[in-house]
């Protein structure tokens, strides 16, 4: 199930009130898209604040919510209401988050060069994913001695990935 803005009315543009009424007016509505950064993570409480791009929104749309894990990359689903914070500006405000690992070539490149891997940065992250595709993350669990196949990867960035992959959240 996709959740997506239904309307004008309910895009973050739209949203300047600061009282409780027009912040109820604005609750439970559903938002999806690709997290494109992750700005602040908690990994004591989940607390996040995400940068995503949702289908129909030329702007990023910052997003807290709680989520366990979360990476640049991955598709998240998200209910809520927006919020205008007196410092921060609109923000949708998450009551329940769900994030999916990224799928598309895009997500997964974007993932992958986010530092959640240690030894992978934009730069090789690219070179994974045009070496491997999709299939980049089965090669690094299941197969990881392919990782020399991509110029640029010798043993000692191998072995950095492979602990890094182990030791992920």
């Amino acid at each position: 199930m996709r959740l997506e803005l239904a309307s004008a009315c309910e895009s973050p543009c739209s949203f300047y009130g600061d009282g409780a009424a027009s912040q109820d007016k604005h609750a439970n509505r559903g938002l999806a898209g690709l997290v494109e950064r992750v700005t602040f993570h908690n990994a004591e409480n989940g607390f996040c604040v995400l940068r995503i791009k949702a289908r129909g929104q030329r702007d990023l749309i910052t997003v807290l919510g709680h989520a366990a894990t979360i990476s640049a990359g991955e598709f998240v689903q998200a209910s809520g209401g927006w919020i205008n914070d007196r410092t921060h500006g609109v923000q949708f405000k998450a009551s329940f988050l769900k994030a999916a690992p990224p799928t598309t070539i895009e997500g997964i490149e974007k993932s992958l060069g986010s530092g959640m891997i240690r030894g992978i940065g934009p730069v090789y992250a690219k070179k994974l994913v045009r070496a491997f595709g999709a299939a980049v993350f089965d090669i690094i669990q299941q197969e990881p001695d392919r990782l020399r196949e991509v110029t640029g990867i010798g043993p000692r960035r191998a072995e950095r990935i492979i602990a890094g992959w182990e030791s992920r959240g």
